[in-house]
């Protein structure tokens, strides 16, 4: 039996050297170089906690928190609204919609294409002179004149916002569309004989037994977007504009490290980020779970 232990150490041995080497020596690496003023041309010296002291009174790191929030914000909004009332549409007794699977498809389809492809897709539709939404918003009469949208902080963000929703409301109308399935169709039926109506099965069924999934969206959702780099990145060359609008914190991240080899403290912004993932991520759990923990206690 000692024999058979020490050749199952050695079938599970592959997966933890390469977990050491690619996933906990970089992660622990990067927290000493957050320590340092390291460049990536000279020897590091310790610096204590300047790194961590200078990104608290950052005015550009705040500012590109602040940019991350927005965008995420409305994105999310539009994404998780969209979902429940896709979900809610497809799963209503009454109206009986047909095509479930031909619609989980085109809505997911936009989640398969390369962010490198959204970014020249609708840096194409949205650009200024030549653009598609221009040239339709103008001849039906919407707007006078084109509307430079990528060079305007308010619209480069709401383009931003509106472009994630794009990509991933699919995403999230499967998860809920999940939820909703697993949920007995006994509930809404004595629901409707009783004579409920469809805002009170959603407000008094649904919703409550859709909370952890709910819960599932929000958490992941929230990671992604506060690690939002992609986008912004192609569609303003790394650079933010405009105005520094749709400069994220890991976009702020990716230029300290590598275009101004600030290697020490892009660690630390690293771990700024991870500190304000995490402080969101217990606020919503312990959000989404204190009603039901007080109607518990009372």
């Amino acid at each position: 039996m000692k024999k058979l232990d020490r050749h199952g150490y050695l079938f599970i041995a592959p997966f933890w050297i390469v977990f050491l080497i690619f996933s906990i020596y970089p992660v622990a690496l990067t927290f000493y170089y957050s320590f340092t003023n390291y460049t990536g041309a000279e020897g590091e010296q310790l610096v204590g906690l300047a790194n961590y002291t200078r990104l608290l009174g950052d005015t550009y790191f705040i500012e590109a928190f602040f940019n991350t929030i927005k965008i995420w914000g409305l994105n999310f909004i539009l994404q998780i609204g969209g979902a429940l009332m896709l979900a809610l549409l497809f799963s209503d007794l009454q109206l009986k919609m047909k095509g479930l699977a031909f619609f989980r498809a085109t809505f997911y389809l936009p989640n398969l294409i390369t962010i490198s492809s959204v970014a020249l897709l609708f840096g194409i539709l949205l650009d200024w002179q030549h653009g598609s939404l221009n040239m339709m918003l103008l001849k039906i009469g919407i707007i006078s004149e084109p509307i430079n949208w990528l060079t305007q902080p308010v619209t480069a963000q709401i383009s931003v916002s509106l472009i994630l929703t794009w990509m991933w409301l699919g995403h999230s109308f499967i998860v809920v569309m999940a939820g909703v399935s697993g949920i007995s169709k006994d509930y809404f039926e004595a629901a409707l004989i009783d004579g409920a109506t469809r805002w009170q099965i959603f407000s008094r069924i649904t919703l409550p037994l859709l909370k952890p999934i709910l819960l599932y969206i929000m958490i992941t959702s929230l990671i992604g977007g506060l690690q939002l780099f992609d986008l912004p990145m192609l569609i303003t060359d790394g650079v933010g504009a405009p105005d520094g609008a749709l400069n994220t914190m890991v976009l702020y991240l990716y230029n300290q490290a590598f275009k101004y080899n600030n290697y020490g403290y892009a660690a630390a912004v690293a771990y700024g980020l991870f500190a304000i993932t995490l402080v969101f991520s217990i606020i919503v759990f312990k959000g989404m779970f204190r009603k039901e923990r007080s109607a518990k206690g009372a």
